[in-house]
């Protein structure tokens, strides 16, 4: 197990190293740079931008230099001094604006993560033990609407409610007044009566997609022929459910881990646009609308690494509970 673990972590230095390089290629690909957006909003306003100040912008930027030289400069600074350049938007360093960011889309993910985990636990095993019954039924068409409706469509809807009945705009996650001021027990208060809409909105679609993934999972155990014999040898029902078919459709909910750790960068960019979150999905949007290749490309690098070492506490979580994984890796 430590000589596999060994090998991934050996494996994941090329592959983020690879992961770097297509990330920035992608971010370049369109045509233009930022100067090019800029020069178009100045154009549109009717200003006119001198071919002399342009080249220095260039300059001033590394913009006139080759993509490879642009690269090497980019990547050897994170590498070096984990100095992610400057954006050219905020004119900001932008491990400065990841770090005002990344807490907020942290506590969203880990919120809207543990909330799916509470109700989709115990409603996939109701609906698998007693398959067919009206609770089962009722589970199944919620999961299904939840899968098929679009998230940000739900965080409309909720938004809608949340104003018509309760009196109250949950867009952002602070009200205008707390926005500025220091941390106290009523901006607490004001965070936790906004943040309730966003976690259910992200967890809707995850909570239905585990309920039909566990139902599925559980109830293709019980029907194996070692739960048959356990069964067969008076074993009491409940303690047969948790201890071995349990524990073998529980591996969803272990391979969803993985996910999480980009889920803290990125977030959902559309429901964050819906519900104006300030997190670091729309902070991604802006820079490549903008084209701000250096804050684009290190979230782009950051979301890709942590998807990486996310796969990796994946795999090392399925092994301790799956011993065939254990065997196999042997």
């Amino acid at each position: 197990m430590l000589g596999y673990i060994g090998r991934r972590i050996l494996l994941m230095i090329p592959m983020i190293f690879a992961i770097s390089i297509v990330s920035f290629v992608i971010i370049q690909l369109p045509p233009g740079d930022y100067l090019t957006t800029v020069v178009a909003q100045l154009s549109a306003q009717g200003d006119v931008v001198d071919q002399a100040q342009l080249a220095a912008l260039k300059a001033q930027y590394g913009l006139d230099q080759p993509m490879i030289v642009q690269y090497w400069t980019w990547i050897s600074r994170i590498v070096m001094d984990g100095d992610f350049g400057q954006s050219f938007i905020w004119n900001k360093p932008v491990s400065e604006l990841l770090a005002g960011k990344v807490p907020l889309s942290a506590m969203l993910t880990i919120s809207a993560l543990l909330v799916t985990w509470v109700v989709a636990f115990p409603i996939g095993v109701y609906s698998a033990v007693r398959q067919y019954s009206v609770g089962d039924y009722v589970a199944t068409t919620i999961g299904f609407l939840g899968i098929a409706i679009p998230e940000f469509l739900i965080a409309l809807i909720l938004m809608w409610v949340s104003l018509t009945y309760f009196g109250q705009s949950v867009g952002g996650l602070l009200s205008p007044e707390y926005r500025d001021s220091n941390w106290n027990l009523g901006k607490l208060l004001d965070l936790l009566g906004h943040l309730w809409v966003p976690i259910l909105v992200l967890g809707a679609a995850g909570t239905a997609g585990l309920i039909r993934v566990l139902r599925a999972n559980l109830l293709d155990e019980l029907h194996k022929p070692y739960v048959i014999a356990a069964r067969a040898r008076g074993m009491r029902e409940r303690r047969l459910t948790v201890k071995y078919p349990l524990r073998v459709a529980l591996i969803p909910f272990f391979s969803t881990v993985g996910w999480i750790l980009p889920g803290l960068v990125s977030g959902e960019v559309i429901v964050a646009q819906v519900l104006s979150l300030d997190t670091a999905g729309p902070l991604l949007l802006n820079a490549l609308k903008a084209q701000d290749m250096y804050l684009a490309g290190s979230i782009v690098l950051i979301v890709s690494v942590l998807t990486v070492i996310g796969t990796l506490i994946s795999d090392i979580l399925l092994a301790w509970l799956d011993p065939r994984v254990r065997l196999r890796y042997r």
